[in-house]
């Protein structure tokens, strides 16, 4: 967890955004349910006590209006990772680029199916790349069929895509932990702390 202690209730509870309150309700109960204590085969404490947190900010109207000013301003800063040596700029990295790029489009398709799509600018703010050096990775995604655009131009990952996220994904720790991140709703996004970060083999 970052130090601040800042959790993603959207991602943890695989929700967007928008979801109404209706939505928030019936996917906390499931959830709750699933990782109670009591439950023998799947309970989870931490992860339960999460979930409440997650339901007594995004049940309340004004609670959730000013979490949802702290979520905004957070989505546009980069995420810690991508400031580590394995995504450098050049060709050394570009590998990790790729994987990386469909670990956020992976991640975008399970918690926002309304809207799965990331513009070059997300991409830019989120790995604190400049597009000169992202256009040659979204071009290769594309042409890959590892990735499309939608009718908003906006890049979604494909079905392609995704068993390339999974077939590589136990190989590769840092894109494991990217997506455990993300699942588990912990998310660092301050750049500073990129350097401390500990780098795991690919």
């Amino acid at each position: 967890m970052p130090e601040d202690g800042f959790i993603d209730y959207y991602e943890l509870m695989q929700i967007s955004p928008n979801a109404e309150a209706e939505t928030i309700q019936r996917v906390y109960r499931l959830l709750a349910s699933r990782y109670h204590p009591d439950n023998p085969r799947t309970g989870d404490n931490e992860r339960f006590l999460k979930l409440k947190s997650a339901y007594h900010v995004l049940s309340r109207r004004e609670a959730r209006a000013a979490y949802d000013l702290e979520y905004e301003l957070r989505r546009t800063q980069p995420m810690s990772v991508f400031g580590m040596k394995e995504f450098a700029a050049g060709i050394d990295g570009e590998a990790n680029r790729r994987l990386g790029i469909l670990c956020l489009l992976y991640n975008r398709r399970r918690s926002n199916p309304d809207q799965p799509g990331m513009s070059i600018l997300e991409f830019e703010s989120t790995m604190s790349f400049p597009r000169e050096h992202l256009m040659f990775t979204l071009w290769y995604l594309k042409d890959a069929e590892l990735s499309r655009q939608d009718e908003t131009t906006r890049f979604v990952i494909t079905t392609k895509g995704v068993d390339h996220v999974e077939k590589n994904l136990s190989a590769n720790q840092i894109f494991y932990n990217l997506l455990k991140t993300a699942e588990t709703g912990d998310i660092e996004r301050n750049p500073a702390d990129a350097e401390g970060s500990e780098s795991a083999g690919a």
